[in-house]
C-alpha cells in the first residue's frame, strides 16, 4: 500500500490562490469610479448578451471579472438575498455592506473547501448614497476577503497597473464624461505601456446616479449617449430610451432587472413591502442560464 502524498495546508491554500488568480487574470478588466453624481462602472466587454455589470437592488450594483457562469450564480444569489431582506424587513435594510458580507462568506467557504475548486472570480459591490461621502465600494477577491475602496478601483487581468494609473489621475468632483474618459484611458493601457483604442462597441458602461428621481438608481449608458460622453459632450441629464431600457429589458441574462413592471406596481399601490416583493427573485430563477459546465472568461 502506497503512502498518501502529503501537502501542507499552507501549500494547498497557496496553490488554490494561484489557480484562482490565473483564471481572473485572463479576464478583461472592470473599472469603478466615483464621480460627482454617483458611481460609474466601465468594463471592456464586446458581448451584448453576457453582462459583467448588473443591478442588484435600488441603489446597489454588481460588477465582476472571471468565469461568467460562476459570477452569474453569485449575482443571482445576491438578488435573491436583497429581495428577501427588502420584503421581510424594509428596502432601506438592503445595503452594499450586508451584500458584501454574504458574498464574502460564500467565496470564503468555497475557497477553503477541498471538495471543490475555488471560484475564478473577483467582485465589486457598490452602493450610491445621498452624497458623495455616503457612497460605498467593496472589492471581494477570490478568497472571500473584503476591501473597502474609495474613489476608484479596478479588477481583472491588468488591475495593478490600472489602479496605479487611476490613483494618480482620479479626483473628487469629476463629471461623468471626465470619469468615463479616465476609465477608458486606463483600460486602454497594456502591460508593456502601450495604448489601444477602445470604441463604444467594446465597452459596457452603467451608472448609479443619485440624481435620478426614480427609486432605482441604476442606468445603462448605451449607443449615442455613450459616444457623446466619450467625445466630451456633457449630456448627463438626458436619458435615452435605449439606455433606460438597458436597466431592464436589454439585460436578457439579468432577470432582477426584468422585474421593473412588478416593482412599479408595488410602488403605485403605495405598499412598501409589496414594492420589495415586486423586485423579488421570481424572475431571477426563471432566466438562470448559468448551469453551463464551463462558462467564458469575461
Amino acid at each position: 500500500m502506497s503512502t498518501p502524498f502529503y501537502v501542507s495546508p499552507q501549500q494547498a491554500m497557496a496553490d488554490r490562490a494561484e489557480y484562482a488568480r490565473k483564471g481572473i487574470a485572463r479576464g478583461r478588466s472592470v473599472v469603478v469610479l466615483q464621480y460627482t453624481d454617483g458611481v460609474v462602472f466601465v468594463a471592456e466587454n464586446p458581448s451584448r448578451a453576457l453582462h459583467k455589470v448588473s443591478e442588484i437592488y435600488d441603489r446597489i450594483a454588481f460588477a465582476a471579472v472571471g468565469k461568467y457562469n460562476e459570477f452569474e450564480n453569485l449575482r443571482i444569489g445576491g438578488v435573491r438575498y436583497a429581495d428577501l431582506r427588502g420584503y421581510t424587513y424594509d428596502r432601506e435594510d438592503v445595503t452594499a455592506r450586508g451584500l458584501a458580507n454574504v458574498y464574502a462568506q460564500t467565496l470564503g467557504t468555497i475557497f477553503s473547501s477541498a471538495a471543490e475548486k475555488p471560484y475564478e472570480v473577483e467582485l465589486i459591490v457598490a452602493e450610491v448614497g445621498n452624497a458623495p461621502e455616503d457612497d460605498q465600494i467593496y472589492r471581494l477577491p477570490h478568497d472571500g476577503s473584503i476591501v473597502d475602496e474609495h474613489g476608484s478601483v479596478a479588477v481583472g487581468g491588468n488591475a495593478d497597473q490600472i489602479s496605479s494609473y487611476l490613483d494618480q489621475r482620479h479626483r473628487d468632483g469629476m463629471t461623468l464624461s471626465e470619469a468615463l474618459k479616465l476609465a477608458v484611458e486606463s483600460l486602454s493601457r497594456d502591460n508593456n505601456g502601450g495604448e489601444r483604442t477602445l470604441t463604444a462597441e467594446q465597452l459596457e458602461v452603467a451608472t448609479l446616479d443619485r440624481t435620478r428621481p426614480q427609486q432605482r438608481k441604476f442606468k445603462r449608458i448605451l449607443g449615442g449617449q455613450l459616444s457623446r460622453l466619450l467625445d466630451g459632450h456633457s449630456d448627463e441629464g438626458a436619458e435615452e430610451p435605449a439606455a433606460e431600457a438597458g436597466g431592464g429589458a436589454a439585460e436578457t441574462g439579468a432577470s432582477d432587472e426584468g422585474t421593473t413592471a412588478k416593482e412599479a406596481g408595488g410602488k403605485e399601490a403605495g405598499d412598501k413591502k409589496a414594492g420589495g416583493k415586486g423586485a423579488n427573485g421570481k424572475g431571477a430563477a426563471g432566466t438562470d442560464d448559468s448551469d453551463e459546465e464551463s462558462g467564458p472568461l469575461l
